[in-house]
């Protein structure tokens, strides 16, 4: 999808998001002239690449930058590059972490008061780092430089806010799509999935290429909410947290419906790996070792499939299939966010400007880390790796729901973490599953609106 019809159907799909994954021509983010209080050469106008003045007498710098993914630190690295090459006095040190190591460190740096200068925000975690003050509100710096958020999806400049105060600028947005390997479908003679498949036509595929005898599976149906359940359960009828976030939704015998689908895939068709198999090796590396032929990934993983030995010349990626007759997928985003006790206040936020700009993000775009958020850039992203199909992660869009998210996910999405892999290996039933999430969920979203 192109142009401003894409703005206009990710406004729609992204309406409720307040937590996770543009194409309109935008204008440059116009920024001042002058020079910050740290003496730091100013970056300009997002898209204007001309070179700009450099302060001799500028004192240098270094900022911390934090992020979580090892597959996109080569774009972050040139794009902070990028910045340092107009702000010589500046030096961007990248610090990337595993998902789960990344949030126990930022949460044991904001205890120790050594919170990175500029990092990555999951919108679905923004609320709580901004109850807990360590986020810089940026609407005043974003005023005083002239920035332009109308650069991005209106949505997803909401996402990065929290009572109407800006706590981040919009990096990515992704949606979830079916990777297979096409050499596994060769050898069974099967057809590649198309973006038009149902479910149906996925397990039908799947029962085909499932070779037990040989420890090769069609798929995998493994426990991970953003990457499966998330998706069936809208299709279902069901929702993880009701549009007004009042209640859950996991009671409802609809979301039921939208994480059976999965069980079965494991325990009827017998066409997955158990939990057990994928607990003990996930399904990525399942998939980049040819034991599983089809795996549900988001769009972040192109950097991976195309540069990882196995996968980078067997592999390629369709839409999400429907499931009861619909066809939605989930879909997110992150910003940039900056420390509220970062020492270098005004450097960090002009980094954090640049990182949000046009030319920052095109960089992004063309080494295909994300789908990038600046309007008008998403092409370069599908152009950066013409071999796979990644035009459908952008399609995807306009059937899109938002990523369901609330100030009091930090306290029930463990609960689901924990007791729905108990469902998938049998140890519960899905039913007392559902009930023990629901439980906890509305536990915790009455907590919070106290």
């Amino acid at each position: 999808m192109k142009g401003k019809k894409l703005v206009t159907l990710l406004l729609c799909v992204l309406l409720f998001v307040t937590s996770l994954t543009a194409c309109s021509s935008g204008n440059s983010t116009s920024k001042t002239d002058t020079a910050d209080t740290t003496n730091t050469t100013v970056t300009k106008a997002a898209g204007d690449t001309s070179t700009p003045a450099s302060d001799a007498n500028a004192e240098p710098v270094t900022l911390t930058f934090a992020i979580w993914d090892k597959n996109q630190q080569p774009a972050m690295q040139a794009m902070a590059d990028a910045f340092t090459k107009l702000n010589p006095n500046v030096t961007i040190s990248v610090e990337c972490s595993s998902w789960g190591d990344y949030w126990t460190k930022l949460d044991a740096a904001a205890q120790g008061g050594t919170l990175p200068d500029v990092f990555w925000m999951h919108i679905a975690q923004l609320s709580k780092y901004v109850k807990g003050n360590m986020l810089a509100p940026l609407d005043d710096v974003l005023k005083a430089d002239n920035y332009d958020l109308s650069n991005f999806p209106e949505a997803l400049v909401q996402g990065g806010q929290m009572g109407g105060i800006q706590y981040g600028i919009p990096k990515d947005f992704d949606t979830i799509g079916l990777w297979y390997n096409k050499e596994l479908f060769d050898a069974k003679g099967v057809a590649y999935p198309t973006d038009s498949w149902t479910w149906d036509d996925m397990v039908a595929a799947a029962q085909k290429l499932t070779d037990t005898a040989n420890g090769i599976y069609g798929i995998s149906g493994g426990y991970d909410s953003q990457q499966t359940t998330y998706n069936t359960i809208p299709m279902a009828g069901g929702y993880v947290i009701s549009p007004d976030k009042t209640k859950s939704g996991y009671d409802l015998p609809e979301t039921l419906n939208g994480l059976q689908c999965w069980v079965d895939l494991i325990d009827k068709y017998k066409v997955s790996p158990s939990q057990q198999q994928l607990t003990d090796t996930n399904a990525t590396a399942m998939f980049e070792s040819g034991k599983v032929a089809m795996v549900f990934l988001g769009s972040w993983m192109v950097s991976e499939m195309k540069t990882n030995e196995y996968t980078m010349d067997k592999v390629d990626v369709v839409s999400f299939p429907s499931f009861n007759g619909k066809k939605q997928v989930v879909i997110n985003g992150l910003t940039y966010a900056m420390s509220n006790t970062t020492k270098n206040k005004d450097v960090a936020a002009k980094f954090l400007e640049f990182m949000g700009s046009k030319d920052a993000q095109s960089i992004s775009a063309q080494m295909g880390a994300a789908i990038p958020a600046f309007n008008g850039t998403q092409d370069a992203w599908v152009a950066a790796t013409p071999n796979l199909h990644l035009q459908c992660f952008i399609d995807m869009t306009q059937n899109a729901v938002p990523y369901p998210s609330d100030p009091s996910m930090p306290e029930w999405t463990p609960v689901e973490q924990q007791v729905f892999p108990q469902a998938w290996a049998g140890q519960i039933t899905l039913q007392d599953a559902c009930k023990q999430v629901a439980d906890a969920m509305n536990q915790a979203i009455a907590d919070n609106a106290q």
